[in-house]
């Protein structure tokens, strides 16, 4: 199952900078070798990390005004937002292994500690 959505610039600002979640950005082109390598790392991390890390990509090639903006000089670049800002970058193809420690610290620091009273609702 692709859990990987593609978006547009249209739809960037609602789905990464205003999102509930921390949110990767993959910055690809689908004539790029390491992208499509990439690919179904993504999709699996996207299915591990439901609900907790978004995992989205831009086609640089549709999509250079986003591109430019967020300085992709090079395919596949990966953009790990949270709250709106840019907290970290890869470029070039990220190992699995890398990809998702930095993941889980990143879901981690988001969640509530145990300590913290959770509100309820009836």
């Amino acid at each position: 199952m692709n859990d990987v959505t593609e978006i547009l610039g249209e739809n960037f600002a609602a789905e990464v900078l205003n999102a509930a979640t921390p949110v990767l950005v993959d910055f690809y082109a689908p004539w790029c070798g390491p992208c499509k390598m990439l690919a179904p790392i993504l999709d699996t991390l996207a299915g591990e990390f439901a609900g907790k890390v978004k995992i989205v990509k831009v086609n640089v090639d549709e999509e250079p005004e986003l591109a430019y903006r967020f300085r992709v000089t090079g395919v596949p670049t990966l953009k790990l937002f949270h709250k709106g800002e840019v907290v970290e970058t890869f470029v070039g193809l990220a190992s699995a292994r890398t990809l998702k420690t930095r993941l889980e610290e990143i879901a981690a620091a988001r969640a509530p500690a145990e300590s913290e009273p959770q509100a309820c609702f009836t």
